[in-house]
């Protein structure tokens, strides 16, 4: 059964050597294989394969996000690292870019080197 495997996320990306920079030295990951058509790395209980394309229009909404404990902690890590936060304009989102869901959620969203938006989520 599939609940019983790993899931494998796709990310486009339009340079391997960017790529690789800032999803291994900035945000951390480790880099499990590496190959002309892209890189994987290792989420856990996942793996993350970012794919080289040709041509990339990035999507308008997050395609990867981490449910961390504590968010802030994590954006301060992640800052200190030359990762910038996304300020949006919407209702209940803070000086630091944390939107505060209807549910309690707390969530802050960040983009790649390609215009990807990845996030972080705190749960209630």
């Amino acid at each position: 059964m599939l609940i019983n495997n790993k899931v494998k996320a796709f990310v486009p990306i339009k340079d391997q050597t960017k790529a690789k920079m800032y999803y291994q030295n900035l945000l951390g990951l480790n880099l499990l294989s590496e190959d002309p058509f892209g890189l994987e790395f290792d989420l856990d209980c996942s793996v993350l394969r970012l794919n080289m394309v040709e041509s990339h229009q990035p999507a308008p909404y997050t395609v990867l996000g981490w449910n961390v404990g504590d968010i802030y902690a994590e954006m301060t890590e992640l800052e200190e690292r030359g990762i910038l936060f996304e300020q949006f304009n919407m209702q209940n989102q803070d000086g630091r870019g944390v939107w505060d869901a209807p549910d309690g959620t707390k969530v802050a969203w960040f983009k790649d080197p390609f215009g990807n938006i990845l996030s972080l989520d705190q749960k209630k």
